[in-house]
Protein backbone atom coordinates (compact mmCIF):
# COMPACT_ATOMS: atom_id res chain seq x y z
CA UNK A 1 0.00 0.00 0.00
CA UNK A 2 3.04 2.22 0.78
CA UNK A 3 4.83 1.81 -2.17
CA UNK A 4 1.21 2.69 -4.34
CA UNK A 5 0.83 5.90 -2.27
CA UNK A 6 4.43 6.20 -3.44
CA UNK A 7 3.82 5.47 -6.73
CA UNK A 8 0.44 7.68 -7.22
CA UNK A 9 2.57 11.03 -5.57
CA UNK A 10 5.41 10.57 -7.76
CA UNK A 11 3.04 10.13 -11.54
CA UNK A 12 0.76 13.12 -10.24
CA UNK A 13 3.86 15.33 -9.77
CA UNK A 14 6.15 14.48 -12.84
CA UNK A 15 4.02 16.47 -15.27
CA UNK A 16 4.51 19.63 -12.91
CA UNK A 17 8.09 19.23 -13.23
CA UNK A 18 8.40 18.29 -16.95
CA UNK A 19 5.71 20.60 -18.36
CA UNK A 20 8.66 23.25 -18.86
CA UNK A 21 11.99 23.21 -20.09
CA UNK A 22 13.09 25.30 -17.32
CA UNK A 23 12.12 26.65 -14.04
CA UNK A 24 10.73 30.41 -13.67
CA UNK A 25 13.45 30.78 -11.41
CA UNK A 26 15.87 30.00 -13.87
CA UNK A 27 14.83 32.44 -16.16
CA UNK A 28 14.89 35.07 -13.57
CA UNK A 29 18.08 34.14 -12.53
CA UNK A 30 19.37 34.89 -15.94
CA UNK A 31 17.42 37.83 -17.28
CA UNK A 32 17.91 39.71 -14.17
CA UNK A 33 21.65 39.06 -13.67
CA UNK A 34 22.07 40.49 -17.65
CA UNK A 35 20.19 43.76 -16.77
CA UNK A 36 22.08 43.85 -13.50
CA UNK A 37 18.69 43.43 -11.07
CA UNK A 38 18.21 42.09 -7.90
CA UNK A 39 16.84 38.87 -7.29
CA UNK A 40 13.55 37.82 -4.28
CA UNK A 41 13.62 41.17 -3.07
CA UNK A 42 11.78 40.81 -0.01
CA UNK A 43 9.16 43.85 0.17
CA UNK A 44 7.89 44.75 4.14
CA UNK A 45 5.21 42.71 3.93
CA UNK A 46 7.03 39.33 3.23
CA UNK A 47 6.43 39.63 -0.41
CA UNK A 48 9.25 38.83 -3.02
CA UNK A 49 9.54 40.56 -6.41
CA UNK A 50 11.50 38.32 -8.57
CA UNK A 51 13.65 40.89 -9.81
CA UNK A 52 14.43 44.85 -9.11
CA UNK A 53 16.48 47.03 -10.91
CA UNK A 54 17.49 50.52 -11.08
CA UNK A 55 13.95 51.15 -13.09
CA UNK A 56 11.82 48.06 -12.82
CA UNK A 57 9.82 46.14 -10.39
CA UNK A 58 9.70 42.73 -12.59
CA UNK A 59 7.39 40.00 -12.35
CA UNK A 60 8.16 36.37 -14.25
CA UNK A 61 5.52 34.40 -15.53
CA UNK A 62 4.75 31.80 -17.70
CA UNK A 63 2.62 32.87 -20.96
CA UNK A 64 -0.51 31.16 -19.79
CA UNK A 65 -0.38 33.19 -16.51
CA UNK A 66 0.01 37.02 -18.46
CA UNK A 67 -2.98 37.77 -16.25
CA UNK A 68 -1.57 36.76 -12.96
CA UNK A 69 1.58 38.84 -14.03
CA UNK A 70 -0.04 41.79 -14.31
CA UNK A 71 -1.23 42.25 -10.07
CA UNK A 72 1.70 41.27 -9.01
CA UNK A 73 4.02 43.80 -11.20
CA UNK A 74 1.45 46.40 -10.17
CA UNK A 75 1.77 45.66 -6.55
CA UNK A 76 5.50 45.91 -6.53
CA UNK A 77 5.73 49.18 -8.79
CA UNK A 78 3.06 50.76 -5.68
CA UNK A 79 5.34 49.33 -3.11
CA UNK A 80 8.76 49.89 -4.26
CA UNK A 81 8.25 53.10 -6.05
CA UNK A 82 9.80 51.56 -9.47
CA UNK A 83 8.13 51.27 -12.51
CA UNK A 84 5.95 47.83 -13.22
CA UNK A 85 7.39 44.97 -15.50
CA UNK A 86 6.60 42.13 -16.79
CA UNK A 87 9.14 38.97 -18.20
CA UNK A 88 6.58 36.57 -20.34
CA UNK A 89 8.30 33.33 -20.49
CA UNK A 90 6.96 31.85 -23.93
CA UNK A 91 8.28 28.46 -24.22
CA UNK A 92 5.90 27.62 -27.25
CA UNK A 93 6.21 30.87 -29.15
CA UNK A 94 3.22 30.65 -31.85
CA UNK A 95 1.12 28.96 -29.64
CA UNK A 96 1.77 31.29 -26.59
CA UNK A 97 1.43 34.49 -28.71
CA UNK A 98 -1.93 35.17 -28.19
CA UNK A 99 -0.82 35.54 -23.97
CA UNK A 100 1.61 38.12 -25.22
CA UNK A 101 -1.02 40.03 -27.11
CA UNK A 102 -3.76 39.84 -24.12
CA UNK A 103 -0.92 40.85 -21.96
CA UNK A 104 0.66 43.77 -24.24
CA UNK A 105 -2.93 45.07 -24.87
CA UNK A 106 -3.56 45.68 -20.74
CA UNK A 107 0.65 47.02 -20.58
CA UNK A 108 -0.30 49.84 -22.61
CA UNK A 109 -3.33 51.31 -20.76
CA UNK A 110 -1.48 50.89 -17.62
CA UNK A 111 2.19 51.60 -18.11
CA UNK A 112 3.94 48.24 -17.61
CA UNK A 113 6.85 47.25 -19.35
CA UNK A 114 6.43 43.80 -21.10
CA UNK A 115 9.87 41.40 -21.59
CA UNK A 116 9.58 38.24 -23.61
CA UNK A 117 12.25 34.89 -22.53
CA UNK A 118 12.33 31.96 -24.55
CA UNK A 119 14.30 29.13 -24.22
CA UNK A 120 16.50 30.30 -27.33
CA UNK A 121 17.28 32.88 -24.67
CA UNK A 122 19.02 30.81 -22.12
CA UNK A 123 22.43 29.44 -22.17
CA UNK A 124 20.90 26.42 -24.33
CA UNK A 125 22.76 23.38 -23.12
CA UNK A 126 19.28 21.35 -23.81
CA UNK A 127 19.37 22.78 -27.42
CA UNK A 128 15.85 22.90 -27.21
CA UNK A 129 14.52 25.93 -29.19
CA UNK A 130 12.08 26.48 -30.95
CA UNK A 131 12.11 28.32 -33.77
Amino acid sequence: MRIFLISIILFLATPVFASHQYLEKEYQNQWCKANKGLTEVTLPDSVRVDCVTDEYAIEFDFAYKWAESIGQSLYYSHCTGKKAGVVLIMEKPQKDMKYFERLNAVAKKYNIKVWTMTPCDMIDKKKTCEK
